[in-house]
């Protein structure tokens, strides 16, 4: 495993996952170089105030040649973190960017025959859908999306197909059934075939990491589409109650953007991972509603949550990692929730003039129904 300083180049490193891996490459001594178009939605102000001086930003997008190849050259090591994501009313600009963007890095190395050494990108465990369960009679299975009609009746919870009994989640391995049916889900599917595929057409070591749900400092207060944690504190910081779908109970496995950067590393300096794909994730399901009030506890704000019974189509009800695969090579989660909870107020609290942008698009949602009300 080689130590030896690297040229780098982090797509999306203004963003939350970007932005500390960066901040973890210039601390082990590599150089680094930095691609990001400052999507608006995320970035209103422009640059952030946390980019290094000491690194390369190109100001650019993965849908222009021009702005990659720029990226790309000159580069050993790609941490292909870009991406467009959340729940919005946007359809053609998830595969523009998740899919063709990728795709438009492995054309601009073998176009300009670029010394790329390896390549990580950042998938996600959208791709799986509804996860994995049990039916303490008919065993584990991987369903399909719940179907609209069980979500508007507000029977929440995931039915065994065969004798349509609830069953019980459990922690989903990386063989799991891919089962995710949204358009990011399909996007990011895409993105992860194509960086294992296209790597090994071009004899260039990848790696696909399938997050858990990142969170942490420099998570966007601004997009209202994406980031529970931000867009749940955005909430209580203006004396407003956070607004769950379905009835709370749902669980997800949160994992600290610092956790999730060490993973980037580790996986890159390994040479075992190549073509493989990992599972990032803590293993341990939280319930959102518990989520809320331990937020609400530590900004001392005494406000529950609203639960109106809407739900967005093509969400899961539970889903938790299995991350044994990555965990046996030696990485493992070290911050706990409540650690790193804290850390994120800490850091919010630092920031001026915090708004409520999810109002106004919650109204623009339900017209497009992403979201619905039951």
């Amino acid at each position: 495993m080689s130590k030896q300083s690297k040229k780098v180049l982090v797509t999306g490193g203004a963003g939350l996952i970007g932005s500390h891996l960066t901040d973890l490459l210039l601390k082990e001594g590599h150089t680094v170089k930095v691609l990001d178009n400052l999507d608006p939605q995320t970035h209103p102000q422009g640059k952030p105030p946390w980019i290094p001086k000491d690194v390369e930003f190109i100001h650019g997008d993965l849908r222009n040649d021009a702005d990659v190849l720029k990226a790309l050259t000159g580069v050993e090591w790609v941490f292909h973190q870009a991406a467009f994501g959340g729940f919005t009313t946007a359809l053609t600009q998830y595969m523009d960017v998740n899919a063709t963007g990728t795709a438009r890095i492995f054309e601009t190395i073998r176009t300009h025959r670029l010394p790329v050494e390896k390549i990580v990108a950042a998938s996600s465990q959208a791709i799986y859908g509804e996860g994995a369960y049990r039916c303490e009679t008919h065993g584990v299975f991987s369903p399909p999306m719940r179907p609209r009609a069980q979500l508007i009746a507000g029977d929440w919870e995931m039915k065994c197909p065969q004798c349509h009994q609830s069953a019980k989640p459990q922690l989903t391995p990386e063989s799991s059934v891919i089962n995710g049916e949204t358009i990011y889900a399909t996007s990011k599917l895409a993105e992860e075939r194509l960086t294992i595929g296209l790597g090994k057409l071009l004899e260039i070591p990848t790696v696909a990491l399938r997050y858990a749900v990142t969170y942490g400092p420099r998570q966007s207060i601004f997009n209202p589409y994406t980031g529970v944690v931000s867009i749940f504190s955005t909430r209580l910081l203006n004396d407003k109650a956070p607004i769950i779908y379905e009835d709370g109970n749902q669980t997800r496995d949160f994992l600290f953007v610092e956790d999730n950067a060490r993973a980037n590393l580790f996986v890159m300096e390994h040479p075992e991972t190549a073509y493989q794909v990992y599972n990032v994730g803590t293993q341990r399901p939280v319930k959102i509603v518990d989520l809320v009030r331990t937020l609400a506890h530590i900004y001392e704000k005494p406000i529950g949550p609203e639960m109106p019974g809407s739900f967005r189509p093509g969400d899961v009800r539970h889903f938790v990692h299995n991350s044994e695969k990555l965990m046996k090579l030696g990485w493992k989660p070290r911050v706990e929730l409540q650690e790193g909870l804290a850390q994120y107020v800490s850091w919010i609290e630092t920031q001026q003039n915090i708004r409520d942008y999810f109002e106004e698009a919650q109204q623009r949602l339900q017209a497009l129904q992403v979201v619905v009300s039951r």
